[in-house]
């Protein structure tokens, strides 16, 4: 069970309780239960396994004892004696804030008072030496269900009527995938830095948006706000779901902010795809106009592949990068950068390019140049706007090695969710919040998000103290047990008679 102290650091480091307070209407009488003392009270509620219920918000502020209560102010003096708070004075509470945090008029996006009191109390649930030790985020999306039954097929309201349908995969082998009503629940993890050492996967941002609403246009502010709230951003790692998007809902905002792209492109976003000045555009950079396209149509590697495939396919990406004119200047205010001829830098032999005749015949030969050399061949440097490589640009040349184990710590957001719909914790399928709207379920997830990054806390504290009691002892770190036989073999080894 996390104590108590713990969560009231946390509400009070993120400054939240005050803007909540400041936000609420001022009645004739006193209100009991405080901002600060409701947001300790559901912390309690979810840390204790417990569904976002205001029921068990109640309860968890009951059950303390007696001087934490009074403290709390859950046990106040009134004019005829102690009086305990009750359910309905939660239930008020909840609500004038959801209310005044909400919109005037939703449309299943929050609000900006709403977004920066979640932002405000996720990052203050990340202790200050986890704070600079990494800023690479993993981010994805998934579905969060409402607990309102959708509308009427023959048309009406709902009790929810900010959630909408949305898809979402499953692991069944009927379908693919399949419709839900609700909301798309989008976060991001932070992981460690490309050969830095391991830190705890803690959520540090997150936000919510209803099934109308595109999540990645949803999540690209919050992220791109960061910077201003004095985190910067580093790596982020985004799946082909982010990637396909227009360059002005995902990739350029984040550039903008600082971000280096990690990402999987889709498969309508591989390979060639036009041409600059006679350069070929493919995979986020520009080729020489004599690359074989066998190695501009490369794809990932599977995920099946032996040690023998994977070596091979290194090695053609490695060859790729030899025809991919170099960039020589980094992008300036407007995104300009300049590139150069591989042959002239020195990575090929061309005929075009006489000095590069005299370089060792291990480099790639181009014995046939263009019969009509453009641009990028004619001239030494070529001026790259930022429209052509928008979309497709990234940190490692696409899907290279140095990539493909970039890419790899994306994983980390799929942990992050998995650990969000455990159901030996707090799982958040149908009915683990009743309550309707964006606004309440928002909150409610916000604070799952700081009692699970608790957890994680735990269980990496634990962990370095195990080592250190190992390292104590002379014995190596301890690892984890791999499966010395795959899911695959198992299912078709052949049974004994």
């Amino acid at each position: 069970m996390i104590p108590l102290a713990v969560f009231e650091e946390i509400t009070g480091a993120s400054g939240a309780a005050p803007r909540i307070e400041a936000m609420l209407p001022i009645g004739v009488r006193g209100r009991q239960l405080t901002a600060r003392t409701l947001l300790a009270g559901m912390c309690l509620g979810q840390a204790d396994h417990r569904p976002a219920h205001l029921t068990r918000v109640h309860q968890a502020l009951v059950s303390l004892p007696e001087d934490e209560q009074r403290r709390l102010g859950v046990i106040a003096d009134w004019k005829h004696g102690p009086h305990l708070l009750t359910y309905r004075q939660t239930e008020r509470t909840f609500g004038l804030v959801t209310d005044a945090a909400g919109k005037d008029e939703p449309d299943g996006l929050p609000s900006g008072q709403l977004q920066g009191i979640c932002d405000d109390l996720l990052e203050a649930s990340v202790p200050q030496q986890f704070k600079d030790a990494s800023t690479s985020l993993a981010v994805d999306w998934t579905d969060l269900e409402s607990f309102s039954r959708p509308p009427p097929a023959r048309g009406g309201d709902c009790a929810d009527p900010e959630a909408s349908w949305g898809h979402r995969k499953n692991n069944l082998l009927r379908s693919e995938n399949e419709l839900f009503y609700g909301y798309y629940f989008s976060d991001g993890i932070m992981m460690p830095q490309e050969n830095g050492p391991p830190v705890p996967e803690l959520a540090r941002r997150m936000t919510l948006s209803s099934c109308r609403h595109d999540p990645v246009r949803a999540l690209a502010p919050v992220l791109t706000a960061m910077p201003a709230a004095g985190v910067p951003l580093g790596d982020v790692l985004a799946d082909s779901g982010y990637a396909h998007r227009d360059a002005d809902a995902w990739a350029l905002p984040l550039r903008a902010a600082g971000a280096q792209l990690v990402q999987d492109l889709h498969p309508h976003d591989r390979g060639p795809k036009g041409t600059h000045h006679g350069a070929i555009i493919a995979n986020g950079n520009l080729y020489c106009p004599k690359t074989p396209r066998t190695l501009l149509e490369l794809g990932p590697l599977s995920r099946d592949a032996t040690p023998e495939q994977a070596a091979a396919h290194d090695q053609q990406t490695a060859e790729a990068t030899r025809y991919k004119l170099g960039r020589i200047t980094a992008g300036d205010a407007d995104g300009y950068h300049r590139v150069q001829c591989p042959a002239a830098m020195g990575k090929i032999r061309c005929l075009l390019r006489p000095a590069s005749m005299r370089l060792d015949r291990d480099r790639p030969e181009i014995l046939q140049p263009p019969e009509d050399p453009q641009a990028c061949c004619t001239q030494q440097t070529l001026t790259v706007p930022p429209e052509v490589t928008a979309k497709t640009a990234q940190k490692h040349d696409y899907p290279s090695k140095s990539h493909r184990r970039s890419y790899a710590r994306r994983t980390g957001a799929e942990r992050g969710f998995a650990t969000a719909k455990d159901p030996a914790s707090n799982d958040i399928s149908r009915g683990w919040c009743r309550l309707m709207g964006l606004a309440p379920l928002m909150l409610s997830t916000t604070v799952l998000l700081i009692v699970r990054n608790q957890r994680i806390l735990a269980a990496w504290n634990a962990r370095q103290a195990e080592n250190a009691r190992r390292a104590a002892a002379g014995l190596p770190p301890k690892t984890r047990k791999r499966r010395r036989r795959t899911l695959t073999a198992l299912a078709t080894a052949t049974r004994p008679p």
